[in-house]
């Protein structure tokens, strides 16, 4: 077990020496409080509900408060639970209390939450994280989320979420960290260090989850739970890759994937589990379904019934259960009727017991009292580096005629609903934080400029108010129009079939624009947005996604220039939703598209995107020169120069890609291969040096083979895909 010592491995073949089957199999079973009376839906269920709108939190809270919960006690009592998803202290150090003090071998609960993007400090969500290039920042955040889980006794993250997923109609896009497997590499490896690796003391760490696994990001059409049907080598070279660098940076678990890839439910799929993972990649830790997803192997159709479904996943390398009491209730006659040899459950029994040693459950079980009041008011330390996060994130799309940044003296018409809400700012997937913690666009607006009028005016559900529309155009020097998605809108089970601006953002846009006054349109969103209509006729435009808790803040210092905007696309914007799925580095074709009819294009559309991946704009304006490429026995050692041609002090994320021009596989016209963050003076510039090992410009073929052939490359670097200085070398490998 990664991270063990021999005393540690040792304890671990001791305790399950003793154990019984009932007790191994107990380990697999991971189960949630069941909510018993008046509302008896599963607890997964009714978190279901919450996050996508069908019930309101101050509901949910209602609900959880006057309903009566059976947490299992008994069952913990026998040792036949391994894991439950609570997040009181209180209730898990009496449920810690019964596992370690009442069960006969002792052995500590493991106690897990999704915690995509914060605990009580809600950072930005991971596809706006992403965007800001900055790993340091990556790690930084992880780490908060861990230290304020671990003190409401959360232990193990499901997260991070490392799905590539090119096609914005899928609402999970929002969970992960964009198109491109280079950029999603190292946000996994920076989140798996911030939750993982400071063991200064057992409440600065938790387990870090790996999920989808794998390819949930291609799922047809963006249709979630769908289909994935792929080549081995589009699998290889493209969504298994931000899983293996998670699993090189030591991630403790994995969460297996809901679709099935090339007609084989991840959830029981060997050659996902086993072959790859555990055989190929060396994986340690222990998997865990999805919510519910080994009963759903049945409604896949490839398994007759539960037990069939418990028996094809044991085999197949699945560790935990979440949630169905399968294994619990089918698997130890399974064992005994030989359809699942010992040696399965035991494999399995072994990587949670060590999990749980790794994380110092057996030695340190229970939340202290000091730590459960450590965050009864956040920290300045956590909510700054939220506000931080927040500000790396947003994406400057447009700004014509330099409109922004703003006089803090200007008569600012604030409009849309969206902006006077503290739940919308949070993002999908986000359980713990407080409202009193939140901070909304109009209170961040209202804090950071003087004359400010607030305009609901409509949203992206309801009608348009056109008297106040009318008065926001009567006040103001410029508006600032807050637009976008509600957080139910993107996230899980939120797919889209078109995914332009919902309700009549669209027309309210239009009235605004109609009053003569400058509009900057704020857009609040879990995916990117098919903005054809706006990038045509809206001057300014500034993506700000769902920020975090500290929202407010971060919208209003970009817009006043107190922060020079530095966040770039890790995902591209189509110009319409017929586009999708659109992406940077997409294979060439032999007639690419272009003017000629008889290529590769839409008679309707653009030929690309509207925004290409890494795209962003500054309050200054970078130069790129005298890009170098010389060969050295194992790399490519590049430089080149970056100016800040500009008047303000800023960011740039200068951007290395490269194309292998003719291979034995079609190859992507671009791949990403590294990033640099510069801080530049206006009038400074320097040189930015790349290493690109050799060993890293190759590809997976069909056969699984990694491959590195001679011949030409092309080397590209610029501030986004698009906009790139190139050099050729002849490369090789011998």
């Amino acid at each position: 077990m990664q991270g063990l010592t021999a005393e540690q491995k040792a304890r671990v073949e001791k305790i399950l020496s003793q154990m019984t089957l009932e007790e191994k199999i107990g380990q697999m079973n991971q189960v949630s409080p069941s909510i018993v009376g008046g509302f008896d839906v599963p607890f997964e269920e009714l978190i279901e509900m919450m996050t996508d709108g069908r019930i309101s939190k101050e509901e949910f809270g209602r609900i959880m408060s006057t309903a009566t919960q059976d947490f299992h006690e008994e069952e913990i009592r026998r040792g036949e639970v391994g894991s439950l998803m609570v997040q009181d202290p209180v209730k898990v150090n009496e449920l810690q209390k019964i596992a370690v003090e009442e069960s006969r071998l002792g052995i500590p609960l493991i106690f897990g939450l999704d915690v995509i993007h914060g605990f009580r400090s809600v950072y930005p969500i991971a596809i706006a994280e992403a965007g800001s290039f900055d790993t340091e920042l990556m790690e930084k955040t992880a780490a908060m989320a861990a230290k304020e889980s671990r003190a409401s006794g959360v232990a193990w993250h499901f997260a991070p979420m490392v799905d590539v997923a090119r096609d914005a109609r899928w609402g999970r896009v929002s969970e992960g960290p964009g198109e491109d497997p280079y950029l999603g590499s190292r946000f996994a490896e920076a989140k798996i260090r911030g939750l993982q690796d400071d063991h200064s003391t057992t409440e600065n760490y938790v387990a870090a989850c790996l999920k989808h696994y794998a390819a949930y990001g291609a799922c047809e059409s963006g249709r979630d739970y769908n289909t994935v049907g792929m080549a081995m080598n589009v699998f290889y070279n493209n969504y298994l890759k931000t899983f293996e660098a998670g699993v090189k940076a030591g991630a403790q678990t994995v969460m297996a994937a809901f679709n099935d890839l090339n007609g084989v439910p991840c959830t029981v799929n060997k050659f996902l589990l086993r072959d790859i993972l555990k055989d190929s990649l060396g994986f340690p830790g222990f998997v865990v379904s999805d919510a519910n997803a080994i009963r759903e192997c049945v409604v896949h159709g490839i398994a007759e019934d539960d037990k069939d479904a418990g028996v094809k996943a044991a085999i197949a390398g699945m560790d935990m259960d979440m949630g169905t009491g399968i294994y619990h209730d089918h698997l130890v006659e399974a064992v005994k009727s030989g359809k699942v040899s010992l040696e399965v459950i035991d494999e399995a029994a072994r990587r949670i017991l060590s999990v749980k040693m790794w994380l110092g459950l057996f030695d340190h079980p229970y939340v202290s009292e000091e730590a459960m009041k450590r965050y009864e008011v956040l920290p300045e330390e956590h909510t700054s580096l939220a506000q931080e996060a927040a500000e790396k994130s947003i994406v400057l799309l447009k700004n014509e005629d330099n409109v922004l940044p703003l006089s803090k003296d200007a008569k600012i018409s604030l409009v849309g609903s969206l902006a006077d809400s503290r739940e919308e700012i949070i993002g999908a997937w986000a359980m713990s934080w407080q409202e009193k913690d939140c901070v909304s666009i109009r209170e961040g607006m209202e804090a950071e400029f003087k004359n400010v009028r607030y305009f609901a005016c409509g949203g992206p559900e309801g009608d348009l108010n056109m008297n106040e529309i009318i008065a926001a155009g009567d006040y103001a020097d410029v508006i600032v129009a807050v637009c976008g998605e509600t957080v139910a809108m993107s996230g899980e089970a939120s797919s889209r079939a078109s995914i332009t601006l919902p309700g009549r953002q669209k027309e309210l846009l239009e009235m605004l624009m109609q009053t003569g006054k400058p509009v900057v349109l704020v857009l609040m969103n879990g995916r990117p947005l098919a903005l054809e209509w706006e990038n045509s006729y809206v001057p300014t435009i500034v993506e700000a996604w769902h920020l975090g808790i500290r929202m407010g803040n971060a919208v209003a210092r970009v817009l006043s220039g107190e922060v020079n905007p530095e966040g770039r696309l890790s995902s591209s914007f189509p110009a319409v939703t017929g586009q999708c799925p659109v992406y940077y580095n997409h294979p060439n074709t032999g007639r690419p598209g272009s003017k000629s009819k008889f290529t590769s294009r839409y008679l309707d559309a653009p030929l690309d995107s509207l925004y290409p991946f890494g795209y962003g704009l500054s309050y200054t304006h970078y130069s790129y020169d005298n890009l170098q490429v010389k060969e050295a026995a194992g790399a490519l050692e590049i430089s080149v120069d970056v100016k800040n041609d500009g008047e303000a002090a800023g960011r740039e994320t200068v951007q290395l890609y490269m194309q292998d021009v003719a291979a034995s596989l079609v190859r992507p016209v671009k791949e990403l291969k590294g990033f640099e963050k510069v801080a530049l003076n206006p009038g400074e510039k320097k040189t930015v040096h790349f290493t690109l090992a050799k060993q890293d410009m190759g590809f997976y073929d069909n056969d699984r083979n990694y491959l590195l052939e001679d011949g030409l490359f092309r080397i590209y670097a610029g501030g986004n895909s698009r906009e790139v200085l190139m050099q050729e070398v002849q490369v090789s490998f011998a």
